[in-house]
């Protein structure tokens, strides 16, 4: 009967602006009844599939074809999607979500998608993001992307939209996969197995799975677009500090004295032989082998892109079961359990150390230790100096590991029955989620012990440098001393074992909810059934995210943070109405209604009530006009309300840099920084933001935070988010032209009370570049070298967000000929629109057309099958992009372009192409063979800099190169 109701479908699908694919679902039609069924975005069973809501469907053989493994991956390539959340190019990226994958419907952010599976809530962290990689893609049937706001059917969450997982139900017999891909150069290998098998009848049946996928790593040195930061183009620029050190005479308050007229200096050791030989050996303590600061001698620099991951590596493996038995009365019991684990490692460079990483527990190199340049060993007694220092431990990485669990397990009682000849259904649920898992980190350093090791030391009889004085030595079983200037060729494992330190964080989301839903048909109408659907939820939401008690104190490099713990519960009560109105009249081929509205009420924010209006109106027979109204909202997260926050050294411009800040080329924004706006202490003359290493900035990007700020820390007085989704468009489907239709569709989401987590860049630019004195008020510079040494970031609802776009889908599925089928799909995503505003009095800041918010971005296939062979030739468009300049002249073809992101200067990026290609073969023996090459020309990613990848300035989420696959499919 399914096989019935799906034969039917595929011109539904068409007429829906549906993706064509699905046709691998598409059976022989019978002469069965037709079964009513639920489509995403509604609870009423119907017939007819049509929809007021753009709905676009994945088939599994489209995800094979992708040539990608996961469903994080496959999603983010829609062309709806926008730039992913927590990208694995993120290696900076520090909190529990790192690992993971998210995918950002209509760039609105990850948390505003509501990701269902088999119709029910599917996990999620504390902070409200759904990692979709845990849920495996051999297990899945389809999925279905509904680009509206569902609130009132769903509730919280669903404000950019709802992607809908659905697992296969059930099969006969099972089914090996075995895939392996990875990119031209050999890095980046993506693994891929799995197993399913079922076996039952009408009565009952089981169905169960496992698989086990891996992503393999990718560096950064193996690419030269990819070796230094900032490109070929700019291949010395943002080198940092390196492991020779840096050194400053401290001020009588502890900051660094930097004035020569005040006997300061700012001096770098030479660097030991690296690159080109060149320089002065690290073993010489001699003070005048420290020169001062010069940005053009590179060799005694760092290059931390080459320790870290650009790509980083992940695991997971999964179990899946499934069954359903039949009972009396037309009932049925179905249950779904899955358990994955997914391992994530993610590397970045050695700690870029100095005295002042954490400001409450300082660390200076002390006049009496041994290897003071400048101390006592060298000057004499009593004419040493303490030593402000800075020095990257290059040495020890930091390290990563994130194991991540999660286990999902429901229960579901339905039934049929029909009530004055009408059919009804019900169901009641209960709904298991839970995230939990480990994050371990090594490579940072403990300030305790490096304070020792940096203290007093001498050389002792048997000519060993030891911690203490020759009268009060400290034994080394208590104290190793670290030669922390003599770089890595001095660095003891003893030393480096005695100062570094790990740190782990347990972390947990749980969410139990119990459903119950009933729908069916209350009478009939001259123009159908007038359907109505009717249901109640309890849900109960807590979790945690707690550090170490060692990270907790602070006294670590490992940022610290505070522990986050939080609970609240939902009850909620729905009812939807589909209305039939007009069928089978003149003008009036079909008219209907659709009303539907949920009440919420949460135990730490009171009571929402959200609603939505929809239609359908054919004309005629081959046009479908429709659209939609609703509103939407979403709760605070735990996160939100709870957040313990931490620290972290973020990347930002400070925009009173007189070279590549908004001051350079604004004489409001220049006046602001030098004359101490808003209380906030004004910048020196000709002021330039600091490297960690002590040289000025070399472009726009800006740099690391000299110390570490505020963020992230929760606010209980944030208040739920409401939107307004308006929707609606049009399907033309002719009837002279079988298997042709096309779809337009306009949306607009309008968001209030935005909750976001802002970043620094943000706060600064809104206090100097914007004049907006409420984030003066957070920041804090030195009153010396005018750099900022205090900024706090946390949670805030910051206004409005809004988008508005086009969505156009052309299908046509050819005429058979003798040279096998053919088959067009198209799928395209204009975004007119995508701007913020912090408050109703503030002025609009739009995105639109800047790098992560393409214009227009399209996926476009052909599809061929003859026989048992099968081909898809695929090619995915990004719009022009305008970026950030690299300075005022340089790399800034838009030096008039006005940023509402970073200001004055834009870059325009040209367009990319990418060209995909995979040919199928069915073997005699039950088999399907898949071979597929993605990017088959080679295109080079575009250089950005305003880039989320941590390592390098390219897009790493799109392709870097040819990525080569094979896939083999054997069902017995």
């Amino acid at each position: 009967m399914m096989e019935t109701i799906l034969s039917r479908s595929i011109r539904v699908i068409c007429l829906g602006g549906m993706t064509l694919g699905m046709t691998a679902a598409i059976a022989q039609e019978t002469s069965a009844p037709l079964q009513r069924v639920e489509v995403t975005g509604s609870r009423i069973r119907q017939v007819d599939l049509e929809t007021a809501q753009p709905i676009q469907v994945m088939s599994q053989e489209q995800i094979q074809k992708t040539g990608l493994v996961t469903v994080g991956d496959i999603l983010n390539n829609l062309s709806s999607a926008g730039a992913p959340g927590f990208s694995r190019s993120g290696s900076l990226t520090s909190n529990t979500e790192a690992g993971g994958q998210y995918v950002s419907l209509r760039n609105l952010g990850a948390n505003r998608l509501l990701v269902l599976v088999d119709g029910k809530r599917w996990t999620q962290t504390v902070a409200g993001y759904t990692d979709l990689s845990t849920i495996p893609s051999a297990m899945i049937e389809r999925m279905e992307i509904l680009k509206d706001g569902a609130s009132s059917i769903y509730g919280s969450d669903a404000i950019a939209g709802v992607v809908n997982i659905i697992l296969k139900k059930n099969m006969e017999g099972g089914q090996i996969s075995l895939y392996t891909g990875a990119n031209e150069k050999g890095d980046g290998q993506n693994k891929d197995f799995s197993l399913t098998y079922g076996a039952g009848n009408d009565k009952a049946s089981l169905m169960f799975g496992l698989s086990h996928t891996t992503q393999g790593v990718v560096w950064p040195s193996s690419r030269e677009i990819t070796e230094t930061s900032y490109g070929p183009a700019h291949r010395t620029a943002g080198l940092g500090g390196g492991p020779w050190g840096r050194i400053t005479p401290l001020t009588a308050t502890g900051g660094q004295n930097t004035n020569p007229a005040n006997g300061g200096f700012n001096r770098v050791l030479n660097h030991t032989g690296s690159w080109n030989g060149q320089g002065v050996g690290a073993n010489s303590r001699d003070p005048n082998n420290y020169h001062a600061y010069s940005s053009t001698n590179y060799d005694d620099f760092y290059n931390s892109t080459q320790d870290m991951h650009l790509l980083s590596p992940s695991k997971l493996d999964t179990l899946f079961v499934k069954g359903e038995i039949a009972l009396p009365k037309d009932m049925r019991l179905k249950t779904t359990a899955m358990y994955s684990q997914r391992d994530s490692v993610r590397q970045i460079a050695g700690y870029p150390l100095q005295s002042t990483s954490q400001a409450k527990y300082p660390v200076y190199i002390d006049k009496d230790n041994y290897y003071n340049p400048y101390g006592n060993q060298v000057a004499g007694a009593g004419n040493g100096q303490d030593l402000f220092f800075a020095r990257r431990t290059i040495e020890i990485p930091r390290l990563t590991e994130n194991e991540n669990r999660t286990l999902h397990v429901d229960a579901t009682l339905e039934g049929e029955f029909s009530f004055r000849d009408l059919a009804w259904n019900w169901d009641i649920g209960y709904n298991h989620n839970k995230v939990s898992g480990t994050a371990r980190d090594t490579g940072n350093i403990n300030l305790l012990t490096l304070k020792r090791a940096l203290g007093p030391s001498f050389m002792n009889a048997s000519g060993r440098v030891q911690c203490g004085t020759p009268t009060s030595p400290i034994p080394f079983a208590d104290c190793v001393p670290f030669d922390i200037l003599g770089g890595p060729s001095a660095s003891t494992p003893e030393a480096l074992a005695y100062i570094n330190t790990s740190g782990a964080k347990t972390y947990g989301s749980t969410i139990n909810s119990a459903t119950a839903n009933l729908a069916g048909e209350l009478f009939q109408l001259p123009a159908g059934a007038l359907g109505v659907a009717v249901g109640i939820e309890h849900r109960e939401v807590k979790g945690s995210d707690v550090p170490d008690q060692f990270s907790q104190s602070g006294y670590s490099t490992n940022l610290s943070g505070q522990p986050t713990h939080g609970r609240y519960t939902v009850r909620e009560a729905y009812a939807e109405l589909n209305i039939p109105v007009l069928k089978n009249q003149p003008f009036a081929e079909m008219l209907s209604f659709n009303l539907a509205t949920r009440h919420s009420d949460y135990s730490n924010f009171g009571v929402t009530n959200n609603s939505k209006a929809s239609f359908m109106y054919k004309p005629v027979k081959d046009v479908l006009v429709r659209g939609t109204w609703a509103e939407g909202f979403r709760a605070p997260t735990l996160n939100d309300v709870s957040g313990g926050g931490s620290q972290s050294f973020d990347t930002f411009l400070d925009p009173c840099d007189t070279v590549f800040g908004e001051a350079s080329r604004n004489s409001a924004v220049a006046a602001r920084c030098t004359g101490g706006f808003a209380g906030v202490r004004g910048t020196p003359a000709n002021y330039r933001q600091q490297l960690q290493s002590g040289g000025p900035i070399a472009g726009s990007t800006g740099t690391q935070s000299l110390v570490a700020f505020q963020s992230g820390a929760g606010n209980a007085f944030v208040q739920p988010e409401t939107a307004i989704t308006k929707t609606a468009g049009f399907v033309y489907s002719p009837s002279y032209l079988p298997g042709f239709s096309v779809g337009l569709d306009w949306y607009n989401i309008e968001i209030k009370n935005r909750i976001t987590a802002i970043s620094a860049s943000y706060v600064a630019n809104q206090c100097f570049i914007n004049g907006n004195t409420n984030y003066c008020s957070v920041i804090q510079r030195d009153p010396v070298t005018g750099q900022i040494n205090q900024l706090s970031r946390g949670n805030a609802n910051l206004g409005e967000m809004e988008t508005e776009g086009l969505d156009l889908a052309i299908n046509y599925r050819l005429p058979r000929t003798a040279y096998g089928q053919f088959g067009l799909r198209s799928e395209t995503s204009y975004v007119d629109k995508f701007r913020t505003r912090s408050g109703s009095d503030q002025e609009w800041n739009n995105y639109a057309g800047e790098y992560f918010y393409n214009r227009v971005k399209s996926n476009n296939s052909v599809d061929w099958n003859m026989g048992n062979w099968s081909a898809t030739w695929g090619f995915r468009y990004y719009s022009p992009v305008k970026d950030q300049c690299w300075s005022s002249t340089v790399e800034c073809n838009m030096p008039d372009y006005v940023s509402d992101d970073w200001g004055t200067g834009g870059n325009k990026l040209g367009s990319v192409t990418f060209h995909d290609l995979s040919v199928g073969y069915k073997t005699a023996w039950n088999g399907r063979i898949l071979v597929g090459m993605n990017n088959v020309f080679d295109k080079k990613p575009r250089i950005v800099y305003n880039t989320q990848a941590s390592a390098s300035s390219v897009d790493a989420d799109m392709s870097l190169d040819r990525f080569i696959y094979v896939r083999y499919n054997q069902s017995f």
